[in-house]
């Protein structure tokens, strides 16, 4: 199971900081694998937001969130974290964290076998 955590409501330029962890049978995949987010808002589709090696080494995010956002990983707590600085209020939507037992990081949906439960962020203007 993937649990994220530290959705809410903030001001626009504001900061918030997600985490997800994992636990029963995706607790070596997760650690292992590629962690991931992504994010649905209202009427859209779920696309990529960032995405962390297994070992933290290597890192990608979408173009909308370069600069802003940055992802990262405690192995040690089995849990990576997408801290969101600047927020605009487009970034408002349901944010998911994913794992996929992969070696390599990903931007597809299609390679991330776990999901989270997902938690709203909302950024007022």
């Amino acid at each position: 199971q993937l649990q994220a955590f530290g959705g809410g409501l903030v001001r626009a330029g504001g900061s918030l900081r997600l985490s997800c962890s994992s636990s029963g049978r995706t607790f070596s995949i997760y650690a292992g694998g590629a962690g991931g987010w992504f994010r649905q808002a209202p009427g859209k589709e779920r696309e990529f937001v960032a995405a962390i090696s297994w070992n933290g080494d290597s890192t990608s995010y979408a173009d909308s969130v370069k600069g802003r956002f940055t992802i990262s990983r405690d192995n040690a707590k089995n849990a990576v974290v997408l801290q969101m600085n600047s927020l605009i209020p487009e970034d408002t939507a349901v944010y998911y964290c994913a794992a996929a037992p992969t070696s390599w990081i990903s931007a597809h949906i299609y390679e991330y076998d776990y999901w989270g439960q997902g938690t709203l962020v909302t950024v007022s203007s």
